[in-house]
């Protein structure tokens, strides 16, 4: 090295030194120490130690101005996957011979990262990683700056045990992190007199419908406590299905770990409304002012770096990093590795990254170094013990709304409301219990046992009716008052069940309870929507009958799929044939039809009149006449009989369209009235409900249904309305007809009306509009997780042969009518709807053509338009142009010319267009009319001349004349 260079790079610090602040001098000189930072940045945890590592640099260094060593971090982000993590490790090792790395975040990268540090003697301090399977006394380079997960047990346990809980369930992870804490928490469960009757773990990869299956084996047990130890993103998955399948409510307990609780202030709000009542253990550092003015701070800037993160709350976790920068300061100081180095092995072929990097000169020194340290932190008291912090004080919080409230703190002395001020034993203060809130906002203590759902009887209510007995008939032992329940959706509601049992991993036996006033009365105690209503305040556990699926009756229970078919529908006599009838001639069209075609053909031929009139001879004549013609013209083209000829190209396309539209009407009336007269049939009595509210007919309804609620919507007045229970019923006043006190139809649900069809199909007809419904469903409470699985048994049944025979069994019947006798009928009229496309072509065509027609007029005739004359002056002169006949090109040319040459000889005097002499003004308007006071007796005048001539006022202002004696001059101007 130039001696002359390495004598001026001291002296210009030196130089420096003078004119900035010591600190900032300290910093220029201080040696760099490298030092890795392994974490994953995507995730809010990642995303936290980094802001708290880069703040505890500034703010060690800041408070340590007179440290020779400063560390330098060099942060990778390893995406969650142990392969890019230790990927990282190695290029951190590898590129900068790092003397440290903090990180990783999990457990199983720092399974890999731990060994690589080991091999290079290269400290490892993680402040996140917390599973008891690493440890410092097995990897003696891996330090862990957090608690371990099995410090937590001891609180947990003491939870449990005050409560009084005999059985419990833990629900982990199936990973490295999840399963190192099981065998400690069945030691800490054995210790207080608790079972664990089942071990329930699920892989960081399972699906929804996993979570789901494995939630309802655990609904088939009898515990209700359940522990969960998992990472965050598997728990809000596990919470979520948890809620949806009702194990949220009453009766059930949760407890999760701390790194569950240490994030319920930062979960997405689906998460915190599905984890309402969750009891969490997490570690509480000590409240100081340092660590208050540190949060804010540490707030502010979490939000300048990561704007769009809500719900942010710093933890052990950061506080644990914020730390880490702290003890790895002080070793790296006191260890003095300034100068240390890699010691590399000589090179040969086929060595690894690994055995290439060599081990750190200073790793052991490091390490020692780092383990001798303490001070007092922002969380707590640092002291390693056996490489890893040792048990503090643990906050029991639970989630009520959107917030964690805190409910009591553990120590090794107990639990207890508030922390002791002093290290004096305190003892366990019970009452903190009575401040959680259960799921289901409860505050009772759930007692963490229930009869099994496999020997639990379900309560399934079915509705007592007196007729339709086919879908549901209750018949009661006057003996035995036992009640006896059959039907079509009882046979259904079997068959899904049945098949229940194999698709899911528990059976579910039930019992029918009619609904009726009394046990064995018969009575029914209600409608349809009073039973639903009966399932909603725990009346029964389910309902099944002949229950419609409704949206107002959704707001109290949850149905299954469907499992009969949907709609309302009518039914009306049949009718004799009307081929007789005076007026047939008209029924092939509907009425509005009738009338748009009777508006296109007036529209039509006034259109043609216009276009015609002025160049057309045979559109010209008396008003009459012409009124005669715009009547007769359209209507002719109804049978194409009009012989006038048109003239105007505009007249001839419209001519074109609308008869194209008269050949298509003409052609679909000429089919329906052929169908009408040549087909044998039996027509009902009406098509359309809206005649017979028109008529104020009488309509029937079944008992309970809610057809009458649409039945008053669509209009129908309730003194119309006729309750009926039977199909028997049905038959008699369809028989009556409604002007003898019966009734002209009868609106229902189209599988009641399908009954009626089978008993009488020769009678009575589908007809009109069906009005959409979801059909017949099964009803249970609110979040029965039994809804989905009994839904996907329907749809198993209802694909299977099985439903055919249970359809047969009930209604064998519906096999003597034809699928044509029970075919819904609409009117045969043909409807407005069928040709508004033609019609729309047809006013297009003739509106586009008066339009371009008016345009070429009104432009021909603009000097008018533009004239200062009175307005009605204006629309009397254009009616005028209108009405006269508007000559070809060919003749109007011709005349022009002809006109043009005689005023060329009026003005060279060649001809004499006014005998005797007549004066005019030389003033501009003198050219057009006579000086007053002209005694001329006669039209000798060459305005009249000129407008003699055909040469309108416009042409006039081209000229120009002066009299002379009785000869003219002319100047063109």
């Amino acid at each position: 090295m130039n001696p002359r260079s390495s004598f001026s790079i001291p002296f210009l610090y030196i130089l420096i030194c003078l004119f900035i602040t010591p600190s900032m001098c300290q910093n220029l000189t201080a040696t760099e120490i490298d030092v890795g930072v392994i974490l994953d940045l995507d995730t809010y945890i990642g995303k936290m130690c980094k802001t708290c590592l880069e703040m505890a640099i500034g703010d060690f260094y800041s408070d340590h101005d007179d440290y020779t060593t400063r560390l330098v971090l060099h942060t990778r982000n390893a995406t969650s996957d142990p392969v890019v993590a230790t990927s990282a490790a190695v290029e951190l090792l590898k590129n900068y011979q790092v003397k440290a790395i903090l990180g990783p975040q999990k457990s199983r990268q720092a399974d890999f990262i731990a060994d690589i540090g080991n091999t290079t003697q290269v400290p490892i301090i993680s402040f996140t990683v917390t599973s008891p399977l690493l440890s410092h006394l097995e990897i003696p380079y891996f330090i862990r700056m957090a608690q371990v997960d099995t410090s937590q047990l001891n609180a947990i346990a003491a939870i449990v045990k005050d409560v009084k809980w005999r059985e419990i369930v833990p629900i982990y992870e199936r990973s490295y992190y999840g399963s190192g804490i099981i065998s400690y928490l069945a030691d800490a469960m054995q210790g207080i007199g608790t079972r664990i009757p089942y071990r329930c773990g699920i892989s960081p990869s399972a699906t929804d419908d996993q979570i789901l299956k494995e939630l309802h084996k655990l609904m088939t047990m009898q515990t209700r406590v359940f522990i969960v130890h998992m990472l965050p993103n598997l728990a809000y998955r596990l919470f979520l299905k948890a809620n949806e399948a009702g194990m949220m409510r009453k009766g059930y307990a949760w407890i999760v770990t701390d790194g569950i609780a240490n994030l319920l202030s930062s979960m997405d709000s689906n998460v915190i409304n599905s984890m309402q009542g969750v009891v969490g253990v997490k570690t509480y550092p000590p409240q100081t002012k340092e660590l208050d003015q540190f949060t804010k701070r540490w707030e502010k800037r979490f939000h300048d770096e990561y704007p769009g993160t809500n719900h942010v709350q710093l933890n052990a976790f950061g506080l644990g990093a914020y730390d880490s920068i702290s003890a790895l300061a002080m070793a790296v100081e006191n260890a003095d590795i300034a100068n240390s180095q890699f010691s590399v092995p000589a090179i040969q072929e086929n060595m690894t990254d690994l055995e290439i990097i060599g081990v750190s000169e200073s790793g052991p020194k490091l390490l020692q170094s780092v383990l001798k340290t303490k001070f007092t932190g922002l969380s707590g008291r640092v002291e390693l013990i056996n490489g890893q912090l040792p048990i503090s004080a643990f906050q029991i919080v639970n989630l009520v709304g959107n917030d964690t409230i805190s409910i009591g703190h553990w120590t090794e002395n107990g639990i207890t409301g508030q922390l002791p001020a002093s290290n004096e034993n305190s003892l366990s203060e019970k009452n903190y219990l009575q401040k959680i809130v259960w799921p289901g906002k409860s505050r009772i203590i759930p007692k963490g046992w229930d009869i099994p759902a496999n020997r639990k009887k379900l309560k399934v209510g079915v509705p007592v009716k007196a007729g339709f007995s086919q879908f549901i008939k209750v018949e009661t032992d006057p003996r035995t008052n036992v009640s006896n329940v059959t039907g079509y959706c009882v046979d259904v509601f079997d068959a899904v069940m049945k098949s229940l049992h194999y698709a899911v991993p528990y059976d579910v036996p039930y019992e029918f309870e009619p609904f009726e006033t009394s046990e064995g009365s018969g009575d029914s105690a209600g409608n349809s929507d009073d039973l639903i209503r009966n399932v909603s305040t725990e009346g029964y556990d389910a309902v099944v009958g002949d229950i419609t699926i409704r949206a107002a009756r959704a707001d109290y229970v949850d149905f299954t799929l469907p499992y009969t078919e949907s709609g309302v529908s009518m039914i009306v006599p049949i009718k004799g044939d009307n081929k007789k009838s005076a007026w047939i001639f008209l029924k092939p069209l509907k009425t509005e039809l009738w009338i748009t075609i009777g508006a296109f053909f007036l529209y039509t031929g006034i259109v043609i009149w216009v276009l015609e009139h002025r160049v057309n001879k045979e559109f010209r004549g008396t008003p009459s006449k012409q009124i005669g013609m715009i009547l007769w013209f359209s209507f002719s083209t109804m049978v194409f009989a009009h012989k006038e000829r048109v003239i105007s190209n505009l007249s001839r396309f419209v001519l074109i369209i609308w008869i194209f539209a008269v050949l298509v009407l003409s052609s679909s009336y000429t089919a329906s009235l052929t169908s009408l007269l040549t087909v044998q049939q039996l027509q009902p009595t009406v098509t359309d409900i809206s005649a017979l509210i028109r008529n104020g007919e009488h309509i029937g309804y079944q008992d309970g249904s809610f057809v009458l609620d649409l039945l008053k919507g669509l209009g129908v007045q309730e003194s119309k309305l006729r309750v009926l229970y039977t199909p028997e019923e049905y038959d008699e006043q369809l028989s009556k007809g409604s002007n003898n006190d019966g009734v002209s139809a009868i609106v229902d649900e189209l599988p009641y009306l399908r009954v009626v069809l089978s008993m009488y199909c020769s009678k009575y007809k589908l007809v009109g509009p069906t009005y959409k419904t979801a059909g017949f469903g099964f009803a249970f409470p609110k979040g029965s997780p039994l809804v989905p699985d009994v839904s996907r048994a329907i749809l198993k049944v209802m694909e299977s042969p099985e439903m055919t025979l249970i359809t047969n069994a009930w209604f064998r019947g519906q096999d003597k009518c034809s699928e044509e006798d029970m075919t819904t009928v609409d009117s045969n009229s043909l409807t407005l709807d069928s040709f508004k496309g033609l019609f729309l072509i047809a006013a297009l065509a003739s509106t586009s053509a008066l339009f371009i027609f008016l345009i070429n007029f009104f432009y021909e005739n603009r000097h008018i338009l533009a004239s200062q004359v009175p307005v009605k002056q204006k629309v009397a002169a254009i009616a005028k142009t209108f009405n006269e006949k508007k000559e070809d090109a060919h003749v109007a040319a011709k005349k022009e010319k002809s006109k043009e040459e005689e005023i060329e000889m009026a003005a060279r005097g060649e001809i004499h267009l006014t005998p005797g002499a007549t004066s005019f003004s030389n003033s501009e308007e003198g050219l057009f009319s006579p000086d007053e006071g002209s005694s001329s007796p006669g039209p000798g005048t060459l305005y009249h001349a000129l407008t003699v001539m055909g040469i309108n006022e416009d042409r006039h202002r081209k000229y120009s004349f002066h009299s002379n004696s009785d000869s003219f001059l002319y100047d063109k101007i």
